[in-house]
C-alpha cells in the first residue's frame, strides 16, 4: 500500500528509537509497525480520524496524536539523510543526456490546501482563490527531492520567495545552474525561459528548458497521487502542516529510490496436490453429487 513491504520494515526500523513506547500496567503500547501503518493511511488516504480509527481499530485522537508522532519523526531523523543533492554529476549527466548540459537541478512551487487559518487569513489566499501552504522543491533527474522549504503563505509569489538550499554545495569551478519557470528571477545560477519575440535558437533552447524542468511538474504530481491527503484542505495547525508535508517528501523519496525488494514465495509442498480450475470445479460437482446421493436419495 502506497510502499513496499521491504521499504516499510526498513522505515519502522530507522524509526523505532522515536516510535517504540512502552507498555504499562494499564495497557500495551501501539507497536512501531502499527503506528506507521496509521500514519500512512492517513497520509495516503484523505479519510477522516474516525473512519483510519475504526480501520485500525484505535481512538480518533490516537490517530490525531500517532500521525504527528511519525512525521516528526520522519523530520527530524530522515529529512538530513534523505533530501540531500547526492551525487551532483550523476545528476548532471542526467539532465545532460534529457538535452540541458550542466544542470544540476530543477526548482518549482506548489500549493497544498489547507482551511482558513485563525489569523492572518487573507495572507494565504492563493491566486486561484483558496487557502494554501507553499512547497517549494528542488529536484534531480528523476524527480527525489534534494532540497525543500515548506511554509510560506499561498500569497507569497514565487519571484518573492527567498531561495534557500540549506547544506546544498555545487562543486567549484562547474558552471552548474539550476532551472525554472518563468516566474523566477533570472540569476548566474538559475536559468529561466525566454520571452518576447524569439527566434530559431530561443525557441530550441526553451524547449529544451522546459523539457528538463517538467521532471519537478512530474514529481508534485507523483507526491500528491502517492500521499492523496496533500489534495484535500487539512486541518492541522500552520504550525504541524509544514511537518507532514516535509514527511510526505521523504516517503516520496523513499518509495522512489529504494531498490525493489524481492518476496519470498515458499515452495509448495510436494505432499500437497495442486488441481487446475477445471480439475477443481470437476471435483466440487462431484462431491456436491455424493452429498446429494447420500442425504436426499429415496
Amino acid at each position: 500500500f502506497r510502499m513496499r513491504k521491504g521499504t516499510f520494515m526498513e522505515l519502522c526500523e530507522l524509526l523505532s528509537p522515536a516510535l517504540k513506547h512502552q507498555n504499562t500496567k494499564m495497557r500495551a503500547a501501539l507497536t512501531v509497525e502499527k503506528r506507521m501503518g496509521i500514519a500512512l493511511w492517513k497520509l495516503a488516504m484523505p479519510d477522516s480520524y474516525r473512519s483510519v480509527a475504526n480501520q485500525f481499530r484505535v481512538g480518533k485522537s490516537t490517530v490525531g496524536a500517532v500521525v504527528m508522532q511519525v512525521a516528526k519523526a520522519i523530520t527530524e531523523l530522515l529529512v538530513p539523510r534523505v533530501v540531500t543533492l547526492g551525487n551532483v554529476q550523476v545528476i548532471v549527466d542526467g539532465f545532460a543526456a534529457m538535452g540541458f548540459p550542466n544542470c544540476g537541478g530543477a526548482i518549482d512551487g506548489t500549493h497544498i490546501p489547507i482551511l482558513a487559518p485563525d489569523h492572518q487569513a487573507s495572507e494565504y489566499i492563493n491566486r486561484k482563490g483558496y487557502f494554501s501552504i507553499v512547497l517549494q522543491a528542488l529536484v534531480d533527474h528523476k524527480g527525489c527531492f534534494t532540497n525543500i522549504n515548506v511554509g510560506w503563505p499561498g500569497k507569497v509569489h514565487d519571484a518573492h520567495q527567498k531561495i534557500t538550499f540549506g547544506d546544498v554545495e555545487m562543486p567549484i569551478g562547474m558552471p552548474t545552474v539550476i532551472l525554472g519557470d518563468p516566474a523566477y528571477p533570472l540569476m548566474p545560477w538559475l536559468m529561466k525561459p525566454y520571452t518576447g519575440a524569439l527566434d530559431t535558437e530561443k525557441e530550441l533552447f526553451n524547449y529544451r528548458l522546459s523539457k528538463c524542468r517538467m521532471v519537478v511538474e512530474c514529481a508534485f504530481g507523483r507526491l500528491k497521487a502517492r500521499w492523496r491527503s496533500l489534495l484535500t484542505r487539512s486541518d492541522l495547525s500552520p504550525k504541524n502542516i509544514p511537518i507532514v508535508i516535509a514527511a510526505c517528501c521523504v516517503l516520496h523519496n523513499l518509495s522512489t529510490t529504494l531498490p525493489k525488494h524481492t518476496v519470498h514465495h515458499p515452495t509448495p509442498n510436494p505432499t500437497f496436490r495442486t488441481y487446475k480450475p477445471a480439475q477443481r470445479r470437476k471435483g466440487v460437482l462431484n462431491a456436491c453429487n455424493v452429498y446429494c446421493a447420500c442425504h436426499f436419495s429415496s
